[in-house]
């Protein structure tokens, strides 16, 4: 017997129709057991036992169905709760995108209602029902037909959209290969806030937050890209002087403090369309655009070193600070990238080379002085190596004893090739490259050992770098020096310019201090020229002043300057310190300077820098002199 169910819409309807058709063979059985069996045929006895076994098969179809029922609505319940229990939102579309499965987390995502996203619900709706709680801008009809018309080529789509709270939505939908899509959703808001992170990271210096090399190349590309041609661009390298000496005597924390704040000056220096950026270290960087002429650039420059050069106070230290800075212009110097920033860096080069804390543009024959300055660095690193240097000495005379009482060191380099080569010339290269820490060590272990071979009273003056007095090891290396040589430490003056003042008084005084701890003397040389303070005399009481020769050079003459050394005089022997004129050149100058009290004279007029065997002939000779006249 062959059963067959057509058109049965669902599983339910077979195992409806599969319960009639138990119930119909259970009553034909009954109905046969009630007849007499004595009465029953053989034939009835076979058609008895078959519906027997129909309808114990039918009995077993029936269980089997409602097994089938349950495993089904397990499954489905098992489905909607893994489904429900991922962390993104579900979206599962038939092919006339109707939703077949909407899953929780999309629809508290959006907070939604359940009673609208639910299976059935065309897209439109649940899109149109989005706009209606505020999860979604736009036009919905151009929204939805624009992914279904990619679905129906095959095509995913990938869209970032913004949920309520400010949130990052990313929506992929993706094709199904038997029609309908699926549409995953995702809270991508950390991953974004990270990625944005990193992106700014990559492209922001870490310390100031300012544009780092990289973006500072994009951006100058593109600007060079937009020039007009009725404008220009400017590009500066800004390197700011003796970094590495707060570096070194304060500390990196006051250091980072510093370059956070000069950071922010340049910030507000630069317009709305300009770029300042930091390119690591102490170096930083401006690109001007739309500059109509130079006036343009030369305002932003006074601006910028007005703006650094106001004292910045960190962490209780007060410091004033300069810069060196190097401008190159397009299109005059050049519109390929490199070629403009080479050209900025030989200007920036020329600046440093000229004495610091001033700006040069860019000039042609920049490249050659440059590179034979990088070839006299290279010299200079190796004549320290090989001891390629001798040191000369400079007597002071005192004016009302008439004898020398103290010789200045000053350092000499015969080239064997160049012949001898100028202070001006290696000494800034030196304090540039921080050769002149180990050119100072050996000028002062040298200046020592030689002034062991000189009469006791006979003092020995050592010049000292800003760079070397920045150092928090230099009072160290002056008293190994002492210890080393034998020299009294009385007998040992070192010579400081105002630079080494200004940069920050307080560290700058602690250092003196410990010099004057080991009972050497200190001098300040070239008073009057720079940033000449009194404060500094008033906060620090210096042995001796030296009187710049810039005022000895007039002061026959009929200016000022014998008046400005009369003062100078009169200062330091109210503080008990006495005064050393430079560049004594005649006896007019010598016989004024006594007049007005000065304690000691320099210069060609007694004797010009000689070689230590020289000048231990001279102070014997001039002992010997001043014997035989007294």
């Amino acid at each position: 017997m062959r059963i067959e169910h057509r058109n049965s819409p669902s599983g339910h309807a077979d195992a409806g129709s599969t319960k009639g058709l138990a119930f119909c063979a259970g009553l034909l059985v009954g109905s046969l057991l009630g007849s007499a069996t004595a009465q029953w045929s053989e034939r009835e006895g076979l058609l008895m036992a078959a519906f027997a076994i129909m309808a114990v098969i039918v009995f077993l179809l029936l269980k089997r169905h409602e097994i089938s029922d349950e495993r089904l609505a397990t499954e489905r319940r098992n489905l909607m709760t893994a489904v429900n229990n991922i962390p993104q939102g579900l979206v599962l579309y038939d092919a006339s995108a109707r939703i077949i499965i909407c899953n929780r987390p999309y629809i508290e995502m959006f907070g939604l209602s359940p009673d609208v996203a639910k299976p059935g619900c065309t897209m439109h709706r649940l899109i149109a029902h989005r706009q209606e709680t505020g999860s979604f801008e736009g036009d919905v009809d151009d929204f939805c037909d624009a992914i279904i018309g990619n679905v129906k080529l095959g095509r995913a789509t990938r869209q970032l959209t913004q949920a309520p709270g400010g949130r990052a939505i990313e929506i992929v939908n993706k094709p199904l290969p038997e029609g309908g899509w699926v549409a995953t959703i995702q809270d991508v808001t950390e991953r974004t806030r990270t990625e944005n992170k990193i992106a700014h990271m990559a492209h922001y210096d870490a310390l100031t937050d300012l544009p780092n090399r990289v973006l500072f190349r994009e951006r100058l590309e593109r600007a060079l890209k937009a020039i007009r041609p009725d404008q220009q661009l400017a590009v500066m390298y800004i390197d700011i002087d003796e970094f590495k000496a707060v570096n070194d005597a304060l500390g990196h924390q006051i250091g980072d403090e510093l370059l956070r704040a000069i950071a922010d000056r340049l910030r507000g220096c630069v317009g709305d369309t300009d770029v300042a950026a930091r390119l690591g270290g102490d170096e930083f960087a401006v690109i001007q655009t739309a500059v109509r002429d130079q006036t343009e650039t030369m305002q932003l420059l006074a601006a910028i070193y007005q703006s650094i050069r106001r004292p910045i106070d960190c962490s209780g230290h007060l410091i004033t600070t300069d810069a060196s800075i190097g401008i190159a212009v397009a299109p005059a110097d050049g519109l390929d990238i490199d070629q403009l920033l080479r050209n900025a860096d030989l200007a920036l080069y020329g600046a440093k080379s000229d004495g610091r804390r001033t700006y040069r543009f860019f000039e042609a024959g920049m490249d050659a002085r440059a590179k034979a300055r990088r070839s006299l660095e290279l010299e200079l690193r190796q004549a320290i190596a090989d001891g390629s240097f001798e040191l000369h000495y400079q007597p002071l005379l005192h004016l009302e004893e008439g004898q020398v009482s103290c010789c200045e060191a000053l350092v000499r380099w015969r080239h064997p090739e160049r012949g001898t080569v100028s202070p001006a010339d290696f000494i800034p290269i030196a304090e540039d490259t921080g050769l002149i820490n180990d050119l100072g060590h050996w000028v002062l272990n040298t200046a020592c050992r030689e002034a062991m071979n000189w009469p006791e009273h006979v003092h020995v003056a050592v010049n000292v770098s800003p760079i070397q007095f920045k150092s928090q090891t230099l009072a160290l290396n002056v008293a190994a020096a002492l210890a080393a040589t034998g020299l009294a430490p009385s007998r040992l003056e070192l010579e400081i310019t105002e630079a080494v003042l200004i940069r920050d008084d307080e560290a700058a005084l602690d250092i003196l201090h410990q010099l004057r701890e080991l009972g050497v003397r200190i001098a300040l040389d070239d008073f009057g020229t720079g940033y000449s303070s009194l404060s500094y005399l008033q906060r620090f009481p210096f042995d001796k002043i030296k009187i710049d020769r810039a005022f000895i050079k007039d002061l026959a003459g009929t200016g000022a300057s014998s008046t400005i050394v009369q003062a100078v005089v009169n200062i330091a022997a109210a503080s008990d310190m006495t005064t050393t004129a430079e560049g004594v050149e005649t006896e007019q100058q010598r016989n004024l300077l006594r007049i007005l009290g000065c304690t000691e004279m320099q210069g060609y007029l007694f004797s010009r820098p000689v070689a230590s065997a020289d000048i231990r002939k001279l102070l014997s000779s001039h002992r010997e002199t001043a014997v035989s006249v007294a």
